[in-house]
């Protein structure tokens, strides 16, 4: 079965804590026991997340005696913010056209007469003859 990497990371990211755990790991490695510090639950549920970023590839571990350390991966997040990136620019030419368009009619509008009488009173005045 072929897993779309940006789907498992994102599937990574979705969950809170989680992510709080990339965001310490982007100011430098940290241990496990520093990693599971800010949070109520069992170190047994902070190793299952550790588990899922690292299946994710967003974190490596690595064992120095007794400890062991988790570091951010760099390349993952750059894979994630590229992504990003590319619909980023889609939507600020989007909007850029959609700025210019309404600057198009903005001026149009006044640019043009104005009728004597809105559509809706035209209306109504058809409906009474």
């Amino acid at each position: 079965m072929v897993v779309d990497h940006l789907s498992v990371t994102f599937a990574a990211l979705s969950d809170p804590t989680r992510r709080s755990i990339v965001a310490r790991l982007t100011a430098g490695p940290a241990t496990v026991m520093e990693l599971a510090a800010p949070f109520s639950i069992s170190q047994q549920a902070i190793s299952k997340h550790l588990a899922y970023l690292e299946n994710a590839h967003l974190i490596e571990r690595k064992r120095a005696g007794r400890q062991n350390f988790c570091a951010i991966k760099p390349d993952t997040i750059r894979e994630v913010a590229d992504w990003a990136e590319g619909y980023r620019r889609i939507w600020e030419n989007n909007f850029q056209r959609l700025d210019a368009l309404l600057a198009e009619m903005k001026s149009e509008k006044k640019l043009s007469p104005k009728s004597a009488k809105p559509a809706v009173k035209k209306r109504k005045e058809h409906e009474t003859q």
